[in-house]
């Protein structure tokens, strides 16, 4: 974790979330084709409810004792998989679902109806709001009624951003809507109970017609991709939620935009704004440097592309007390160099290339030219040499070669005593030959260079590229993080990744895949071409990338041939 005293914002304690339980009830409803289509049950909150009212939202609310119960645990038919806490969450949300909507999900217990699901007539005979000593359960009893709780699944859960001042931890449950029961809202905390297909309520809401929240929303575009309740009765059937999220909000366009953890910019806000205070800007941009911690600051170059995404990020790393190190001073741009140079207050110590890529060493030299014409001595210029694989426009010679395992490091005294930041350098070979990472070894942040991106994989171009090599060098970096708890990566294109192991891991895993589709196009086309086998195992990717992609493809066929039997 980044000191303490490298975070940009005060320590912010998030509120401790309130535990709630909510349920999608589903049906499968006709079309006017003969098909059908998935609906989901939605109800209006009342516009004077404390929390986000007038919002179209699943019937549910705040888990009570009386659902932690364990007479009321016992009144209830459940899966052998669901555990004490799961059968409180499901009794919840079946106790919610009857008390704002009248939907009731409990069959007989015995007798001539043993099994068969409660009905009109047993709705109206129970009380939604029963006055104490009875509960709920107590009332199903009473009727005859066990709660079927083995019909409920969790889809989701969903715990709310940090930064909101009333949060809720909720799992997100589903189960099939009894047939014969019909909703009817309480008409104090909900209204309007509405079947609608997943992708008309999100029409409605992009009109302005549907108010939601973001975790609805997104749980709506995910229910969108299934055909019918049966396909998502078996997703959910492995008894675990298909997505657990704590989403954090940055400002985009200067407006609060809530982000999921497989989204970009989600490492960086939880490295910015680890307490989840919406106030880190989102928005790529030349103009500025963008801090990302007290000793971080990153300054995008205006050399956007399908190669280079937003730009080549440059970082630089240190504080006015000890001086700066410039990280990939990007292409040769006077405009970007000079604004780099100011943000250091001309104060750069060295300059560091983690390879020799045009969009990435070419600045090297102008940045250190800069620094001297303003009276400074002449920062090195560090990183490994382009080996004779490199392309022609990759040719680059450091001043100083990098050692592996060699530490850069800075040191000043501040208003609190000594300060270091400390750069661990690490070899690792795949990208390019000569490419080299860097960990901040205080703050657990790894500069990735190319080797890890955020959004896209990295192109491995032989003969400087080697795939074999790069997934070795993958192990290092993920040994590094293990042994220096290092959570966050800072790539040289797209927003900082956070769960930097998780990260590796995920990439590692579609390059091996990825490998697997390239060794099955090899065996279904023997004698095919690059073009047949880029077609086969790129079948997933942009044709207008294939030419690019062909790169990769050689790269890991080479690796598929070096581990053939007898190329050891």
């Amino acid at each position: 974790m980044p000191r303490t005293s490298q975070q940009l914002h005060p320590h912010r304690e998030p509120v401790t979330p309130l535990h709630a339980a909510t349920v999608l009830l589903l049906r499968d409803a006709p079309c006017p084709d003969g098909g059908s289509a998935l609906e989901v049950l939605m109800t209006r909150r009342s516009d004077k409810a404390s929390f986000v009212p007038g919002a179209y939202v699943f019937p549910g609310g705040g888990i009570e004792a009386q659902d932690a119960d364990p007479a009321a645990h016992a009144q209830a038919d459940h899966r052998p998989a669901q555990c004490a806490q799961r059968l409180t969450d499901a009794l919840a949300a079946i106790r919610e679902s009857f008390e704002e909507l009248g939907v009731l999900l409990a069959r007989h217990a015995d007798g001539p109806r043993q099994g068969q699901m409660a009905d009109a007539a047993d709705i109206a005979a129970l009380q939604r709001h029963p006055a104490a000593p009875a509960t709920f359960a107590s009332q199903c009893a009473a009727r005859g009624l066990r709660l079927a709780a083995d019909c409920v699944y969790p889809l989701a859960h969903w715990t709310a951003d940090r930064n909101l001042p009333k949060r809720f931890a909720v799992p997100f449950l589903v189960a099939r809507m009894p047939e014969g029961q019909e909703p009817v809202a309480d008409g104090s905390e909900q209204f309007e109970p509405v079947w609608v297909r997943p992708q008309d309520a999100l029409a409605r809401h992009e009109a302005g017609q549907f108010f939601m929240i973001f975790p609805t929303i997104r749980t709506l575009q995910r229910l969108a991709q299934f055909a019918d309740v049966d396909a998502v009765l078996a997703a959910v059937a492995h008894e675990q939620p298909l997505w657990v999220s704590s989403p954090r909000a940055g400002l985009v366009k200067g407006k609060p935009t809530p982000h999921m953890e497989h989204e970009p910019p989600y490492g960086e806000l939880a490295l910015v704004c680890p307490d989840g205070q919406a106030l880190h800007v989102l928005d790529w941009q030349t103009e500025t440097p963008v801090p990302l911690l007290k000793n971080v600051q990153r300054l995008t170059a205006p050399n956007p592309g399908v190669m280079t995404g937003p730009g080549t990020n440059s970082y630089l790393v240190g504080d006015p007390a000890t001086g700066y190190i410039a990280i990939d001073p990007g292409p040769a741009d006077t405009e970007h160099l000079d604004k780099l140079w100011r943000a250091a207050g001309g104060d750069i110590r060295m300059i560091v290339c983690t390879h020799s890529h045009p969009d990435h060493s070419p600045g090297a030299a102008p940045l250190q030219a800069m620094c001297v014409r303003a009276g400074r001595a002449a920062p090195p210029i560090l990183g490994l040499p382009s080996q004779p694989t490199a392309r022609a426009h990759s040719q680059f010679a450091p001043d100083r070669a990098l050692q592996d395992q060699e530490l850069l490091t800075l040191i000043g005294q501040g208003l609190d005593g000594k300060i270091t930041h400390t750069l661990q350098v690490i070899h690792t070979p795949g990208h390019a030959a000569n490419h080299l990472c860097l960990l901040l070894r205080e703050d657990g942040l790894l500069f990735s260079g190319d080797h890890i991106l955020n959004g896209s994989t990295t192109v491995i171009d032989p003969p400087d590229g080697n795939m074999a090599d790069y997934l070795d060098s993958l192990d290092r970096l993920d040994a590094l993080c293990a042994e220096h708890g290092a959570e966050f990566i800072a790539p040289a294109h797209g927003y900082v990744l956070g769960d930097a192991r998780a990260a590796i891991a995920r990439l590692k895993a579609h390059r091996l895949a990825r490998e697997a589709k390239v060794l099955a196009a090899l065996q279904a086309r023997p004698d095919g071409s690059m073009d047949d086998w880029v077609r086969l195992a790129y079948d997933d990717v942009p044709e207008r990338l294939w030419p690019v992609a062909q790169r990769s493809l050689l790269a890991h066929i080479e690796r598929i041939r070096m581990m053939e039997p007898g190329n050891d």
